[in-house]
């Protein structure tokens, strides 16, 4: 099965100038923990609600501050024509539980968790791949 049978397309993308707040209100009106960081459909990272609790939250930044200077600018995604099963073992590896999807031309076009590999494709690679990303960094 590929990537685009079972990734979310049309995700919602954070601008590297909304603050903080402002994601963290669309992350809780879509009930999401999650998202791409980009200008227009070209990404330039990615944010996560724990990323805003880890690196704003606890060193004492205010809600005001800009994405761009939280965001994990370090980018994993994967290819909407790659195959899950490949990708999910990828997922477990660089331990992360969601990614950006893009095309060939690098253009956003959804994001794939493991949730969607398990539900939709493989769980038993979903469960190896989260068996990896549940053990904390000093047990790898």
């Amino acid at each position: 099965m590929k990537v685009s049978d079972v990734m979310t397309k049309g995700a919602e993308i954070a601008r590297p100038d909304e603050t903080l707040q402002q994601i963290a209100r669309r992350m809780v009106s879509e009930d999401i923990g999650f998202m791409p960081v980009g200008d227009d459909d070209h990404l330039v990272g990615m944010i996560t609600d724990r990323d805003i609790v880890i690196r704003a939250v606890a060193e004492g930044r205010d809600a005001r501050t800009p994405v761009r200077e939280i965001m994990t600018k370090d980018i994993k995604y994967c290819f909407e024509d790659e195959d899950m099963d490949h990708v999910v073992q990828n997922m477990g590896d660089i331990q992360v539980r969601r990614l950006p999807v893009v095309n060939r031309d690098k253009r956003l076009v959804g994001v794939v968790s493991l949730a969607d590999g398990a539900l939709k494709d493989s769980s038993e690679q979903a469960g190896i791949a989260l068996s990896g990303i549940v053990l904390p960094a000093h047990a790898a």
